[in-house]
């Protein structure tokens, strides 16, 4: 039975990001496609953070009419909005109209809209309904919620999603000198696309497919034993326990998460109800919460913008390599952040620094576009690649573990990890949106055709 919960936590899990982070491993080839081009990861971005309206509603309303948006029945929603939204999205993805003479995805752009909302809203709704079951699942859960950026990466992989090869093209020009004219052939070499193993079309089948296994996932989660329940069925084997239950429900189901129960020492082992208590000052949850919002805004806001600045001038291989490779860091970080825990805010902080350090890296290399630094050399291909992998799963780290920490804590405690993210992710995106799309900060060419300083 056990067993059979935490695959069920996993696959629930998997669901919260699956199909936002199917569309970041798929964009090596949608900007081949679509008329956004290298704007298209920008355009995303702030797509992903206008849908913020979805959990700012939910907490709002948690906040101000409590009780009365119900859990599960929000979950059961926005899942299913994420079902239709991602198979509506197999059959419009490269549909184009026009606006004021331009070209743009509308459809593509509508239905990213409503993902990013599925998505978001998870954020503030997947991870408390879990403070229903026992703790142990709770990092099950982060597995889950890592495996939606590595099996769309897996995916992307065999797909061979916007890979390029440079073909040597020729033309015919005239040139006139004086009274003659003369043709002349010229040779360039351009970027020619490989078409994919299999369609775009099957990809977003695909994560319909993974949307429906989270929202079967979560229809027999909620059958499952609650803690409450559970706590029930081992308190009342002793009277001495059940007095404690009594205790507890007259002080209320947050307060007993907040201080654990009295009876826990009698309860160890994989029988244990709550998780241990771990008491932290305001001034380290301060640092907590921060850590939350500064990973956030790098990892869902900032550093996204312009990863197509910073690898395609490396080739388009080198983007889909970094693309695809720093979606499976992340959980591979969360395997490790249950495997080798660490409550120690020092080694959180030191995390951090450094996975900082590897989006400066990045940034710089955007900045430098379209001839940044090593261009020429497999050093470089090399490099870039390494520093998204290492960008992600060292943040990703981080935010797991103080999801764990939070965990320990309350109810609360987790809605606002879900805020906070959701908050950060905002201002990255608000402050790249007009570098990238309005002051032009970055600049986009043809990696077969650039000419570069040696």
């Amino acid at each position: 039975m056990a067993l059979l919960t935490h695959l069920l936590a996993c696959a629930f899990g998997m669901g919260s990001w699956v199909a936002i982070n199917g569309l970041w491993v798929e964009v090596p080839l949608l900007v081949t496609v679509l008329p956004e081009q290298w704007y298209l990861p920008s355009y995303i971005t702030i797509i992903i953070q206008m849908a913020n309206v979805g959990p700012l509603f939910v907490t709002l309303m948690n906040r101000f009419r409590p009780g009365l948006l119900k859990e599960v029945a929000v979950i059961y929603a926005i899942v299913s909005v994420g079902v239709m939204a991602c198979l509506l999205l197999a059959f419009l993805w490269n549909h184009t109209s026009l606006i004021s003479g331009t070209s743009h995805s509308i459809p593509f752009l509508v239905l990213t809209f409503f993902l990013a909302l599925v998505d978001c809203t998870s954020s503030v709704t997947f991870l408390p309904f879990m403070m229903q079951l026992q703790p142990q699942y709770t990092s099950t859960f982060f597995i889950g919620e890592g495996l939606s950026g590595l099996i769309p990466a897996l995916i992307a992989l065999g797909q061979g999603s916007g890979i390029s090869s440079c073909t040597n093209v020729s033309y015919e020009v005239n040139i006139t000198t004086g009274n003659e004219t003369m043709e002349s052939t010229i040779f360039h070499l351009e970027s020619r696309y490989l078409p994919p193993k299999f369609s775009t079309l099957i990809f977003f089948l695909l994560m319909t497919a993974m949307m429906l296994t989270c929202l079967l996932a979560f229809f027999f989660l909620t059958r499952q034993p609650k803690v409450w329940e559970l706590s029930k069925q081992h308190l009342f084997s002793s009277n001495i326990v059940l007095n404690s239950f009594d205790q507890v429900l007259h002080e209320g189901p947050d307060l007993q998460l907040n201080r654990g129960c009295s009876c826990s020492k009698d309860l160890k082992g994989p029988g244990d109800i709550l998780s241990q208590k771990f008491s932290y000052s305001l001034t380290k949850l301060t640092l907590i919460y921060l850590l939350i919002t500064w990973v956030s805004a790098l990892t869902n806001g900032v550093l996204p913008s312009v990863q197509s600045y910073s690898c395609l001038p490396y080739g388009h291989t080198t983007y889909h390599l970094a693309a695809t490779l720093s979606s499976m860091a992340n959980p591979l970080a969360c395997i490790v952040a249950m495997l080798l825990p660490s409550r120690s805010l020092t080694l959180m902080s030191i995390l951090t620094m450094a996975g900082t350090g590897f989006g400066a890296y990045n940034m710089a290399i955007a900045v430098m576009s379209p001839c940044p630094l090593l261009q020429q050399s497999q050093w470089g291909d090399a490099i870039i690649v390494l520093s998204w992998v290492l960008f992600t799963g060292t943040l990703s780290y981080v935010k797991a573990m103080a999801g764990v920490i939070l965990r320990s804590r309350s109810h609360s405690a987790l809605v606002w990890y879900g805020v906070l993210e959701q908050l950060g992710s905002l201002l990255g995106a608000l402050l790249m949106f007009p570098l990238v799309n309005v002051y032009s900060l970055f600049k986009s060419a043809d990696y077969c055709s650039l000419q570069c300083p040696a």
